[in-house]
């Protein structure tokens, strides 16, 4: 058997990158965290615009292997490690509503969060990447009313990726706190991976402040 390469995970604590550092932690994944203190604006620095011209986080490496995108690095990930159980293998019925409700969140989740949260006109509906922003948010509600997973009784990746959302930008009053919302960010976020992560993330992000303030 061919051993793994190492992952390596462009972090910055509280931030996107989140979701993909409990993703790796429910996968069982060794990894190495290269963190970005972004309050410094290091994520905007030539060496990380080096590694992701956006300069945004999470990325992830794998020997020659650079993925971007919070959905790839999603897909990347559990693809890697089909033994945790968090993706459905091809010929399996759910791989395409799994992959379906992952591009989601790309595709039509995150452009309508940042014109709500920014305040901006959508385009007119036909010209909308997501129709308008009730829309895409009851047809989400929709599905994850069947649960107690966005795919039944099955949790996967796509759980980790809506889950770890939905409870920051509900937080941020972005997201309303309906009750399907709030018990699926609850099902994630209170898993063990979750909570490891928040309580090394405020840990992190307290010794980024320090060096600003210092």
């Amino acid at each position: 058997m061919t051993e793994m390469q190492p992952i390596t995970l462009y972090y910055s604590p509280q931030s996107r990158a989140t979701g993909t550092r409990v993703l790796l932690e429910e996968l069982g994944a060794s990894y190495d965290l290269h963190a970005l203190n972004a309050k410094t604006g290091e994520q905007r620095r030539p060496a990380y615009l080096a590694i992701n011209p956006l300069g945004k986080v999470p990325a992830v490496r794998q020997g020659e292997a650079l993925v971007t995108e919070q959905v790839a690095i999603t897909l990347f990930l559990a693809d890697l490690f089909p033994q945790a159980g968090l993706t459905p293998a091809v010929n399996d019925p759910l791989r395409g509503p799994y992959l379906r409700w992952i591009a989601y969140y790309g595709s039509s989740f995150e452009p309508a969060l940042m014109d709500k949260a920014l305040n901006r006109v959508p385009a007119p509906i036909n010209q909308s990447p997501y129709a308008d922003y009730d829309t895409m948010l009851a047809t989400l509600e929709a599905q994850l009313a069947r649960g107690p997973y966005l795919l039944g009784e099955r949790m996967t990746a796509a759980d980790i990726l809506w889950g770890v959302a939905l409870s920051w930008t509900m937080m941020f009053g972005i997201v309303p706190k309906k009750e399907t919302f709030v018990r699926h960010a609850e099902r994630i976020t209170s898993r063990p991976a979750f909570q490891r992560i928040t309580a090394a993330d405020a840990e992190m992000a307290a010794q980024h402040a320090a060096v600003v303030g210092g």
